[in-house]
């Protein structure tokens, strides 16, 4: 972890982002319509905060269940490996399935879990990403929806870390290091 000192600065408001959410799910009921249940998918850790407030602003039936990859430990880059680390507990051949991402940076993650996924025969796989840095991919991914497109800045809040710190905060911020006094 480091030991730089650092400042958050508000980047996207509490109060957007739940206006989007509203929007997004709007989006999302309408493409999902009739379906007998969804089954929606959140990439740990990041991504608890935005699949709670996304569940429960969908009027549809839903299923829940997480999948844990990771390919950044505590460091702020991407080491381009993702490992699964919890994979999903039920099956999803035949169902309509939503990969909920916190933030898609070089893509190699919600690449890799998309195909694993789609290796499982869904009827539907579509996946959300709150945040998106188009400036960072490395490999030619795109969610389906996304909350916000953001500049290469490093964020945290609302379920993004900084070495396991700043998850709880319920606004997106931009970490600024600041000088050790």
């Amino acid at each position: 972890m480091s030991t730089r000192p650092y400042v958050i600065d508000e980047m996207i408001s509490a109060k957007s982002i739940a206006a989007r959410i509203e929007d997004l799910c709007r989006e999302i009921q309408k493409e999902y319509e009739g379906t007998d249940k969804l089954i929606v998918v959140g990439l740990l850790r990041g991504s608890f905060v935005f699949i709670a407030d996304l569940v429960r602003e969908l009027d549809l039936p839903i299923e829940v269940d997480f999948l844990e990859a990771s390919s950044y430990g505590d460091g702020m880059e991407s080491s381009r490996e993702v490992r699964i680390l919890k994979d999903l507990r039920g099956a999803i051949e035949g169902r309509d399935v939503l990969v909920v991402e916190d933030i898609v940076d070089t893509g190699h993650t919600l690449n890799h879990v998309t195909h694993l996924l789609e290796s499982r025969l869904p009827a539907r796989l579509k996946s959300i990403a709150l945040l998106d840095k188009p400036s960072r991919r490395e490999v030619d991914f795109k969610a389906s929806w996304t909350g916000f497109e953001i500049p290469d800045e490093f964020v945290v809040g609302y379920g993004i870390d900084f070495a396991q710190r700043n998850r709880n905060l319920p606004f997106i911020g931009k970490v600024r290091f600041t000088e050790a006094e």
